[in-house]
């Protein structure tokens, strides 16, 4: 079964959203900079193994980040609160978005 949580880390001022797998490994990821919304990635585990196959994963973590590894029940200091798909959809297109354009203005 698929869950979706998000964690704020006060620290760095940074909002993470997971989703999970049923064994709480993550299977996408999205990082927001408070204040603002600024995302800082938007990765996917399937497409970063998928970059990894094909040769082009330092270009895909270059615009869209990497995936925590170990899965949720190994971390230590967050304090998750679950989500709806439909809000992590929200969030996930968003940062997507915001990521693509970054790279088209900039690219490396």
């Amino acid at each position: 079964m698929t869950r979706w949580v998000r964690c704020f880390w006060d620290e760095d001022s940074v909002w993470f959203y997971f989703e999970l797998d049923a064994d709480g490994y993550v299977l996408r990821q999205v990082e927001l900079q408070e204040p603002g919304g600024k995302a800082l990635a938007a990765a996917s585990l399937a497409e970063w193994q998928e970059a990894q196959r094909e040769g082009r994963l330092a270009a895909y973590e270059s615009i869209y980040g990497l995936t925590a590894e170990p899965p949720i029940s190994e971390w230590e200091g967050h304090d998750p609160q679950w989500l709806s798909a439909d809000d992590f959809e929200v969030v996930w297109s968003t940062a997507r978005r915001q990521l693509q354009d970054r790279q088209r203005r900039h690219p490396s």
